[in-house]
């Protein structure tokens, strides 16, 4: 009987420093409320940021400088709140400014708020870097530090990635990484099923976007972009694959399994996607001043991304065997 105690108390003792090892590891998203704004200039810079964080591609001070049909909101969620980034899946605003200043493996530099933001545009937005301490830049970095408000700042030295993002998003962001490996034209196929049964009814079958949801690639009839190009996190098979298991379908994240993931992000990143040049989203110098970063020379194509994982995209897609 006291070897049994002794069995109990060493299995409680297990279990209570797993449970805390996954809490230390995901920490809880904290509530914030969003229910009153900052007063004076800082208050009008927060709903300025929410603005163009909605409306992005046609608000007056960013519509120049995107290159598709997205908005800010596409990637980060809006929550029960209707604010953009308050939802809790992978992508929320909550906490990120508590991260920054914070090192960029991409930028090989220790970037701010701004810094993050802004790159955004060149890539998720397929468009052009906005230019740091503009109107838009300080706006869109306000708001985002309010839905920061209140959490203790934790600068992170690995990865500019929100304080509640940082160990998820690393970990699933592995995972897919060694499963779109093993891709396969079957994968393809069955991703294209999943999409059409799931996706197609918000996104489009061809990818073009419904109403307010969001397009995935392709062009508009005048051979606009729609979508984000291949610099984008999105586009990269793991990365995309955790943030949809994380978020999709829409009101519905987490209920994906590991492979459908996957198979819709290969279906998806395998379609027509804008090419990714580092200098074309960039001002000349004059105009820009000082770009944070020690790496000036980038380039992706579909092609290239899939390559990255040791895949060829004609195989994947079926046109060649």
């Amino acid at each position: 009987m006291k070897s049994l105690k002794v069995i109990i108390i060493a299995l409680s003792l297990v279990f209570s420093s797993l449970v805390f090892a996954s809490t230390a590891e995901y920490p809880k998203i904290p509530e914030i409320d969003t229910s009153n704004y900052p007063k004076g200039e800082v208050g009008r810079l927060v709903k300025l940021g929410e603005d163009i964080m909605n409306n992005t591609y046609k608000h007056p001070l960013t519509k120049d400088l995107v290159g598709n049909k997205l908005t800010c909101t596409n990637c980060h969620l809006a929550g029960s709140d209707g604010k953009p980034g308050s939802a809790k899946g992978i992508g929320t605003f909550i906490g990120t400014a508590a991260v920054f200043p914070a090192y960029s493996k991409r930028e090989k530099t220790v970037q701010t708020l701004q810094d993050r933001i802004n790159n955004c545009f060149m890539r998720s937005m397929n468009g052009t870097r906005p230019i740091i301490d503009t109107e838009a830049s300080i706006a869109m970095a306000t708001y985002i530090t309010w839905l920061s408000q209140g959490i203790p700042m934790k600068m992170d030295e690995k990865r500019p990635c929100g304080l509640y993002n940082s160990n998820r998003w690393a970990k699933s962001v592995k995972k897919f990484a060694k499963i779109q490996r093993k891709a396969t034209h079957q994968n393809y196929l069955n991703g294209k099923k999943i999409y059409e049964t799931k996706c197609a009814m918000c996104h489009g079958k061809n990818g073009q976007g419904i109403a307010t949801f969001p397009p995935l690639w392709g062009k508009n009839s005048e051979g606009e972009w729609l979508s984000y190009n291949t610099g984008a996190g999105m586009s990269k098979l793991n990365k995309g694959a955790a943030w949809v298991q994380s978020n999709m379908p829409i009101g519905q994240g987490g209920t994906l399994t590991d492979q459908e993931a996957a198979d819709i992000m290969l279906y998806v990143d395998a379609q027509p996607g804008a090419d990714f040049d580092l200098q074309k989203g960039l001002f000349p110098r004059e105009k820009m001043g000082y770009y944070n970063s020690k790496v000036l020379k980038e380039h992706h194509s579909v092609r290239s991304n899939f390559k990255a994982f040791g895949l060829d995209v004609d195989k994947i897609r079926g046109v060649i065997k």
